[in-house]
């Protein structure tokens, strides 16, 4: 597939967005609400200036479902590996835990073009009750495996860890090249300790939730930021602290779309609670106010960056044009 760059103003990629999710779809808790309106949530964060999306593969099944959704659109990319919480499924596969990161092994280097981090994956303390501490951490260790194998990056996940997240990080950073610590709402301890070990920091709606939050995000050096979404969740909120950061009427940026309950979905409304990729502006918005940078400044600055650790070879003053026809 060939891909023909050419010039842009504003230009962000969405490094976490769970696109597989059915409410993209119209379906919740398997119940069809609305119609299917993938199509135009992409449309809608393609008119935000989010240029790529890179789709989270939290288990085997779902980053093959990743690829698949990939394969169909130029600007979405995928990761592939196992959520921390989903590491109880790997006993019971077929052909047990060597079978299932092999199949991930496998994914990754026949979809090479399109698999831009080995990941979802880390430790999550803070729901011990999907997988326990001993089979989090076994089931991170072999993603190092899969960092070696592939030479891709990793797409990180911690909670409430205490140190232990970081310390297996220390323990393993020869083995891969750099990696992004996704959805972070550590302390400020915990952040020199990423950063200290080369990682780049993800910052989304849930990073932003209280002023304790904004104090440890103020501290992220530019160099080392990307943002997100991690859509359908993490939106930002009226009640988080970052809310009083965003500018309501969108003169000097961009606002959001209105958005209605699923029951009264039409097709120009974004839904309630379900956050998608074009409200990364918001996001874009609190960091750069909290940060007193100008918006348009610290996305080009995280586009390089994202770009440095996903994207090799590509800049901040070029784009990906969507209606180059694949060959």
């Amino acid at each position: 597939m060939h891909r023909r760059l050419v010039a842009r103003s504003m230009q962000i990629i969405d490094i976490g967005a769970n696109l597989t999710d059915p409410v993209f779809r119209g379906k919740y808790r398997g119940k069809q609400a609305h119609d299917d309106d993938f199509g135009i949530v992409l449309q809608r964060a393609r008119a935000a200036g989010v240029e790529r999306m890179m789709v989270t593969g939290g288990s085997l099944h779902e980053s093959k479902e990743a690829i698949d959704l990939c394969r169909q659109h130029q600007d979405l990319f995928a990761t592939a590996g196992c959520h921390p919480t989903r590491t109880s499924e790997v006993d019971g596969h077929p052909g047990g835990a060597d079978a299932y990161f092999a199949g991930l092994r496998d994914l990754i280097l026949s979809n090479k073009d399109k698999v831009v981090a080995v990941g979802e994956c880390g430790l999550d303390y803070d729901r011990l009750h999907f997988s326990d501490k001993p089979t989090q951490n076994k089931y991170f260790l072999r993603h190092f495996d899969l960092a070696e194998a592939t030479g891709l990056p990793l797409f990180l996940h911690d909670r409430n860890t205490g140190g232990e997240f970081a310390a297996v990080l220390k323990q393993n950073r020869h083995r891969f090249s750099t990696g992004v610590v996704h959805s972070f709402t550590g302390t400020a301890e915990e952040l020199r300790e990423l950063l200290a070990l080369g990682l780049y920091i993800g910052v989304n709606g849930c990073s932003l939730k209280t002023d304790d939050n904004l104090a440890v995000v103020k501290l992220i050096p530019v160099d080392r930021l990307m943002i997100e979404t991690d859509c359908p969740y993490c939106e930002i909120r009226p009640t988080h602290a970052s809310h009083k950061l965003l500018d309501p009427a969108g003169v000097a940026s961009w606002v959001a779309p209105d958005a209605k309950r699923k029951e009264r979905w039409c097709s120009d409304s974004m839904v309630k609670s379900r956050n998608e990729p074009c409200t990364i502006r918001l996001v874009l918005q609190a960091v750069a106010k909290l940060l007193a940078i100008d918006e348009a400044e610290l996305a080009a600055r995280m586009f390089e960056n994202t770009c440095k650790v996903f994207f090799p070879g590509t800049t901040h003053d070029s784009k990906l044009e969507l209606d180059t026809p694949a060959q």
